[in-house]
């Protein structure tokens, strides 16, 4: 894990003590917010203590393949303030194509889908992290060596990417004016955590909301969010939080009639389903356009 992650703990610590005693005013006030609620903040904690224990060893082997495929990088880029924009930009898109994959295709989405078991919204919400998302997350950054980043760099720039993304997962801030053009804000990540229908695999960036617009996953914020899943989960336990995807996926692989069935079951997206019991968020949209 790199040290940036450590150091900013105290602050995540702090931010959400503070955020909690926001929270606490706003809902006497009368405010329809998703506070902390003890249950849930403590899943998200040990989610995100098992994502970090794993991560140690996970990182340790993407930093070797990073400098296994930097030996063969394409250019010899210099250490200056353009380059680090340049990563900025290239390690973003990379991001945007990780978390795209990681709602589009159910093998993925397995790995991913506890970030978003919550039905509340706050600090503790960024800390649910997947105990398997960092094996699955290997190959989508794999370029950025090759295009000549030093691993250390892509190291960094990933730590600055997370760091920024804590502060995205709170009701506490509405609108950031010009800046939601450009950047991802927690306007625009809501949207991501909502299970309304309009809200489904919408705004995958990290730093930059860019990609959405420029690839056709972009929504604003309209409709109050929903948070959590079509099908919200019925319990805190992390290691149910953590498998429960991987467990589904085993159970209809089993019950398959044919290889493509098993395929789709595991590599379509999520919802797929032969017989049409279960729909696809494209599915579900056609058909509420049909109406």
């Amino acid at each position: 894990m790199s040290r940036l992650i450590l150091y900013a703990i105290p602050a995540f610590i702090a931010l959400m003590i503070l955020e909690g005693l926001w929270s606490v005013r706003a809902e006497r006030a009368g405010r329809d917010v998703r506070g902390y609620r003890k249950k849930d903040t403590a899943a998200s904690l040990a989610m995100g203590l098992g994502n970090v224990f794993l991560s140690t060893f996970t990182k340790a082997f993407a930093v070797a393949l990073w400098t296994v495929l930097y030996e063969y990088r394409l250019v010899d880029l210099p250490i200056a303030w353009w380059t680090w924009a340049l990563l900025l930009v290239t390690e973003d898109f990379c991001y945007y194509w990780f978390h795209r994959a990681h709602h589009e295709v159910r093998f993925f989405w397995a790995a991913h889908v506890n970030h978003h078991s919550s039905t509340h919204y706050n600090l503790s919400t960024a800390l649910r992290q997947s105990w398997t998302t960092p094996l699955t997350a290997l190959p989508f950054w794999l370029p950025l060596p090759l295009l000549g980043f030093p691993p250390w760099m892509i190291l960094t720039q990933q730590a600055i990417s997370l760091l920024y993304q804590f502060w995205l997962h709170t009701e506490a801030i509405h609108t950031l004016g010009p800046l939601e053009h450009v950047l991802n804000t927690p306007s625009h990540h809501r949207v991501h955590h909502g299970r309304n229908l309009e809200y489904l695999d919408r705004n995958h960036g990290g730093i930059l909301i860019v990609w959405d617009r420029l690839f056709g996953t972009f929504e604003p914020e309209r409709a109050r969010v929903d948070y959590g899943l079509t099908k919200n989960l019925e319990t805190y336990h992390p290691v149910r939080i953590a498998f429960h995807e991987w467990v589904d996926i085993g159970r209809d692989v089993l019950r398959a009639r044919s290889l493509r069935e098993a395929f789709m079951r595991t590599f379509g997206p999520p919802g797929w389903s032969a017989d049409g019991s279960t729909r696809t968020s494209a599915q579900m949209r056609a058909a509420a356009e049909a109406e």
